[in-house]
């Protein structure tokens, strides 16, 4: 089976490597669009071209599976196609199952979509966390920034990381986590017949990117790709 994976950067990585783990006898094709990230401050439009490109790009490698791992495109956009899996939905219907009061922290456009707060049947408090993924695309840890954000919560059962990014970051923060690529990979039921093998793109590629990946995949060859 050929599995596209994508997002706006370093964040799906999470998610891709949960679905290997679990589904490691599959071919996978990452698209991390780097060079426009954050996602989370852009506006629809800008959005929307951004995500029918990856789309094109990923069904031009002629995938059989896409799975959008990536919060603010899951929760602003509809896909018609059954071949198209968001990371958010499985999430959703794990923290209804399991939890009563949760914290959400997310980027701006995922929290304004007002998805996860329309969909979930138990107390959320939401936060917008804009100055995590920056942190996070620039490979340097600040704690300050983390546990700033991490004050606003009080006496949650679970705190959901609304951003796959976040996952990359989970050792950091001092509460129960609800990983979406965790969630999203115990859900599925994916064919494991085939062979392994992984085609990393970002539409950046420099030293950063590559050290990045490195230290999140561990060795293998990034290319760039032009959307």
């Amino acid at each position: 089976m050929r599995i596209g994976v994508f997002d706006s950067g370093l964040g799906g990585l999470s998610v891709l490597k949960e679905l290997i783990n679990k589904y490691p006898n599959n071919e996978y094709i990452y698209v991390g669009d780097n060079l426009n990230v954050p996602y989370g401050d852009k506006s629809i439009q800008e959005l929307q071209v951004l995500t029918t490109k990856i789309i094109n790009f990923l069904n031009s490698k002629d995938v059989d599976l896409i799975v959008v791992a990536c919060g603010t495109i899951s929760t602003n956009f509809n896909f018609r196609s059954d071949k198209v899996i968001k990371v958010v939905d499985a999430t959703i219907n794990y923290v209804n199952n399991n939890y009563r009061h949760v914290g959400l922290m997310a980027t701006n456009r995922t929290i304004e979509s007002n998805y996860f707060q329309k969909r979930l049947n138990v107390v959320v408090d939401v936060l917008k966390t804009p100055l995590l993924v920056p942190m996070i695309e620039s490979g340097k840890i600040d704690l300050s920034i983390i546990n700033n954000y991490m004050a606003s919560f009080k006496d949650i059962d679970a705190l959901i990381l609304g951003c796959t990014h976040y996952a990359l970051i989970k050792d950091y923060l001092p509460f129960k986590v609800v990983d979406m690529g965790v969630v999203l990979a115990n859900s599925l039921n994916l064919s494991n017949d085939g062979v392994f093998k992984l085609n990393l793109y970002f539409t950046k590629v420099d030293d950063l990117t590559i050290n990045n990946v490195k230290k999140i995949m561990g060795e293998y060859t990034v290319e760039e790709c032009i959307l």
